[in-house]
C-alpha cells in the first residue's frame, strides 16, 4: 500500500469536522447527480444513434463543448446546455420534488439545526 500525500492527509482530517463533512458531501452528491444526468442524456443520443457532432448541430452548441461534455470524468453543464441537449433529444429537462428530511435553517457556524414547529391555533 503506498502511503498518502499531504493532500489526502490534510484532507482526511479536514473531513473529521462535522461542519466540512457535510459541505463536502453535500458537493459530491451534486456532482454525482450532475454526472448521472449527463450519462443518461450521452446514452439517450447512441439510443438514438446520432452522433455527438450532430447532437451538437440539433442544439445549436459547438460540437467540441459537447465532445468534451460527454468525455469529461466530472462535467459541469450549464443549465442552458442541460436543456438544449435535452430538447434536441425529444427530452424535459423538470425539477420533480422528492422526499425530505424536515426542513431546516443554518444557526451560528453553518450548523444545520431543525426547524421548530410551531401549532396552529
Amino acid at each position: 500500500m503506498r502511503a498518502k500525500t499531504g493532500a489526502e492527509r490534510y484532507f482526511d482530517a479536514r473531513r473529521k469536522d462535522p461542519d466540512y463533512r457535510a459541505a463536502y458531501d453535500e458537493a459530491r452528491e451534486r456532482v454525482r447527480r450532475t454526472d448521472e444526468l449527463v450519462r443518461s442524456l450521452d446514452a439517450c443520443r447512441e439510443a438514438r444513434g446520432l452522433t455527438k457532432a450532430e447532437l451538437a448541430r440539433q442544439a445549436g452548441l459547438p460540437p467540441e463543448a459537447v465532445r468534451r461534455l460527454f468525455t469529461m470524468r466530472s462535467p459541469n453543464p450549464t443549465a442552458g446546455t442541460l436543456v438544449a441537449l435535452a430538447g434536441a433529444l425529444g427530452l424535459d429537462v423538470v425539477a420533480v420534488p422528492k422526499e425530505r428530511a424536515p426542513r431546516t435553517s443554518t444557526g451560528a457556524r453553518g450548523v444545520t439545526k431543525p426547524k421548530k414547529r410551531v401549532a396552529a391555533r
